[in-house]
């Protein structure tokens, strides 16, 4: 037989070739798909089992606590009052003349009657004079008048004359009085123009920035006047207050009790006066459901001002007795109010409590606290109920092995 040559053998098929090539890329591909899907899927899975399988510690709380206390908690209504003079008063000329003289300085306190200004009297004087020569000699001709009467009735007596001369004289004489008593009220406006020339003080108070100066001509219509006086011993604060809160203002006025009244400043840290309440307006305001009242303030140290803003708060009544914690132990949630109170193996629960009014930084505890019962005041806002807390003076606290520490518990409304 000849021999084969190895040249002289048939190819591979191509298309085996081709075939056994795509199986190792989808291979390959198929591999590298499995990898990327346990690096990113699976294996963020096993992380999240073991954690929440391996038991949680959360670092017990620092916070502060209080003692649920009991007081007696003033019933307060406060409100923005204006301080309001008990006398406003314009000093004016009462005629019409020359301003020649001013005896006050700008914003000094003056006393009632006190001299201010003085006008020109020289025209008054004048006319007094004028008006009490009138009187002279109308006071003259009726007693001249007088005589004739009484020597007619002499004459009348004896039969001399006639009755209808002596009634004629009587009555001249009438006439005569008359006169006299006009000119006599002359007199008396003349001599009040003239004391008018001097301007005094209508009340005591603080006067305010002259208005009028030396030569200028003064009547009695002129709007701006001299100067005006405010008094401010004692003085009044106008405030507005609620329409439901007046009923009870109102009892208590009525049963006699005064209601005690302060005045602070506008950040409501200082007391500017103490007073009382006085009265309610009449008519309730329908645009702000308000009524307008007043109290009255001794102002010897004149700390208040008129027309100053000044806060006021009216002690409506006293709660006797009430359970009183911090304010900042309150919290708020869905379910309303609650506070955190202390245990003693140093756990807290939460409390749901029913509150009252808030007096300063102390608010009433109706429902939900007892009398000497420890509430947290300050750290509260990631607590839960039953979680650990700590007080600022205890040491470390160690983690314990397994412990799930304050972590669990059922969270806050």
């Amino acid at each position: 037989m000849p021999r084969t040559n190895a040249h002289d053998m048939p190819p591979v098929n191509s298309r085996a070739r081709t075939f056994i090539t795509w199986l190792l890329a989808l291979a390959v591909l198929g591999g590298g798909a499995a990898g990327a899907w346990y690096w990113f899927v699976q294996m963020p899975r096993e992380r999240t089992a073991a954690s929440a399988s391996a038991p949680r510690f959360r670092p017990a709380a620092t916070v502060g606590v209080a003692q649920a206390l009991r007081a007696d908690v003033p019933v307060i209504v406060s409100a923005i009052g204006t301080v309001q003079p008990v006398v406003t008063a314009t000093v004016r000329t009462q005629l019409a003349g020359i301003l020649v003289g001013i005896n006050f300085t700008e914003g000094q306190m003056v006393t009632k009657g006190q001299v201010l200004a003085q006008m020109d009297a020289r025209p008054y004087r004048l006319a007094l004079a004028q008006a009490q020569a009138n009187l002279a000699r109308d006071q003259a001709q009726l007693a001249d008048a007088q005589r004739d009467l009484g020597r007619y009735r002499t004459l009348l007596a004896q039969d001399s004359i006639a009755r209808q001369q002596v009634d004629t004289q009587a009555t001249l004489v009438k006439q005569l009085e008359n006169t006299v008593a006009a000119d006599e009220a002359l007199v008396g406006t003349a001599r009040l123009n003239l004391e008018y020339t001097t301007i005094t003080a209508p009340v005591a108070g603080r006067i305010g920035l002259r208005q009028a100066d030396i030569g200028n001509y003064l009547t009695p219509g002129d709007t701006n006047g001299i100067a005006v006086i405010t008094q401010l011993d004692p003085i009044d604060v106008i405030f507005a207050v609620p329409q439901d809160r007046r009923p009870a203002l109102q009892a208590r006025i009525a049963g006699g009790a005064p209601l005690p009244v302060l005045a602070l400043d506008q950040q409501s840290v200082a007391t500017l006066a103490e007073g009382t309440f006085l009265t309610f307006d009449n008519i309730v305001d329908a645009t702000s459901g308000t009524v307008k009242a007043k109290a009255r303030f001794a102002n010897t140290d004149g700390r208040l001002f008129p027309n100053q803003f000044v806060n006021v708060r009216v002690r409506a009544d006293t709660i006797a007795g009430a359970i009183t914690v911090p304010v900042s132990a309150v919290r708020h949630g869905a379910r309303g109010a609650f506070v955190f109170a202390l245990n003693a193996d140093r756990t807290v629960s939460l409390r749901q409590v029913t509150t009252g009014i808030a007096d300063g930084d102390r608010i009433v505890i109706l429902s939900g606290v007892a009398q000497g019962e420890t509430v947290v005041s300050e750290g509260a806002d990631n607590l839960v109920d039953g979680a650990q807390v700590v007080m600022p003076g205890d040491g470390p606290r160690e983690r314990p092995p397994g412990s799930g520490g304050g972590g669990g518990g059922r969270q806050r409304p």
